[in-house]
């Protein structure tokens, strides 16, 4: 039977480990208490968090205990690693609120239900500390010349590392210590721009217990095009259906570049990887049905089943996208049937029998149905044949939509560029 750390390396999941065959052993052997932690920057996380959050899924579905650590502590110092300049300093309230926004985002993803999976807070250990107790029970075991050699001290270095940020490492290694002291924790996971803080806390065990504890980093995604997950024109794409909706969350999986495909759909999924494979042999349409599938299957686990629906329902309506093939990926449960009639996903606008007879001014519509941000935009959108009803590209700014654009559902489709689209219905007289 495969071993988590098997299904890690057939789905892309590992760039480093402190020992292959210690891992390998331990994951196979015994199951382990293992934590990622996450700062508490925004009151949600994005779709960067998907690589560590789906890897504690993972484990948890292999049996194994993880725990979902919120930054309440150290995200009031900020973590320098990745980054040229400092963090954005949040109150002690900003924070609390934000590490309450995230717990219940995570609950999505893992069963915290009868000790399955643990949620904690390092605000709880972290601000009880006595900075003289600290520094001579943990900052005697660190070397500052060690420190100073970390990827993620090097980078601030140049731009300039300030005493708080330094900190940072030795707080991290804490966290490590505690939980493997209170928790039975012996892994520490998370991106790879952790190694250095990682093998500090292995280090800090080591010193403090005698003991040994274990890391694996994640590699740190950009897709094919070299662009950094999760970020498009219109900005960070969030799991929080408030901050992005589920139709957009789908549009931007299915819209992922075609080398990106397999590669996301064994990170981001939990399908077979026998059905991942088959990515390599599709083109055209069929590619196109693995990026639904791929959508569909992100959507399910991030929000759920209704909401993966519904965004199918209207990306498959508006794009005129064919259903997937019953033979290509079985193990999904993708609708395969026809597209039903649920739009909701997709910006509706009503409009009276009267209002459609007079016509509608096509600059207008498309500001009210959110195509565009300003009258100028729209515009500059139909001089460059930018705007689209019904397929048919407009051609003067004075153009109107009228009752002679209703289609046989009785809808008119408003489509700016190749993705974003509206609806005009005719309101019911009853």
């Amino acid at each position: 039977m495969k071993s988590v750390y098997d299904i890690f390396v057939e789905r892309g999941f590992i760039e480093q480990v402190t020992d292959e065959s210690l891992v390998r052993e331990l994951l196979q052997d015994r199951k382990i208490t293992c934590y990622i932690g996450f700062d508490p920057t925004a009151t949600s996380l994005h779709i960067g968090s998907l690589v560590p959050i789906m890897a504690l899924a993972q484990m948890q579905r292999k049996g194994h205990r993880p725990i979902a650590l919120i930054g309440g502590g150290t995200g009031l110092i900020g973590d320098p690693s990745g980054k040229t300049e400092m963090r954005q300093v949040l109150t002690r309230e900003q924070i609390d609120f934000n590490a309450a926004c995230l717990q219940k985002q995570l609950a999505k993803y893992l069963d915290f239900g009868n000790g399955k999976a643990l949620m904690v807070n390092n605000a709880d250990w972290l601000t009880n500390l006595n900075y003289i107790e600290f520094l001579r029970d943990i900052g005697r075991h660190f070397s500052v010349n060690k420190m100073l050699a970390a990827e993620s001290y090097k980078l601030r270095l140049e731009k300039g590392l300030n005493f708080i940020e330094f900190n940072y490492m030795l707080l991290q290694a804490y966290d490590f210590l505690y939980l493997f002291k209170n928790r039975d924790c012996v892994m520490q996971m998370g991106g790879n721009d952790q190694w250095g803080n990682m093998l500090a806390g292995i280090d800090l065990i080591r010193r403090v217990e005698g003991r040994m504890a274990h890391s694996i980093t994640f590699p740190l995604l950009v897709t094919s095009q070299g662009h950094k997950m999760g970020k498009t024109e219109k900005g960070t794409v969030w799991l929080d259906p408030a901050l992005t909706s589920p139709y957009d969350y789908y549009q931007y999986w299915v819209n992922v570049d075609d080398a990106d495909v397999e590669r996301f759909l064994a990170l981001f999924t939990f399908l077979p990887m026998e059905e991942v494979r088959q990515v390599r042999t599709l083109v055209d349409a069929e590619l196109n049905m693995a990026k639904s599938v791929l959508a569909y299957e992100a959507t399910v686990i991030t929000h759920d089943e209704p909401a993966a629906v519904a965004a199918w329902s209207a990306s498959t309506a508006a794009f005129h996208s064919r259903p997937v093939a019953k033979g290509l990926f079985p193990s999904s449960t993708i609708p395969r049937n026809e597209a039903g009639e649920d739009m909701s996903a997709i910006v509706t606008l009503e409009k009276s029998s009267d209002e459609l007879k007079q016509g509608l001014r096509i600059m207008a519509a498309c500001c009210e149905a959110g195509l565009t941000g300003s009258s100028s935009e729209a515009r500059r959108l139909i001089a460059q044949g930018g705007i689209y009803v019904n397929d048919r590209q407009v051609k003067a700014i004075d153009e109107r939509i009228s009752l002679n654009d209703l289609n046989a559902r009785g809808e008119i489709r408003l489509r700016k560029g190749k993705k974003k689209q509206a609806l005009i219905r005719q309101r019911n007289s009853n």
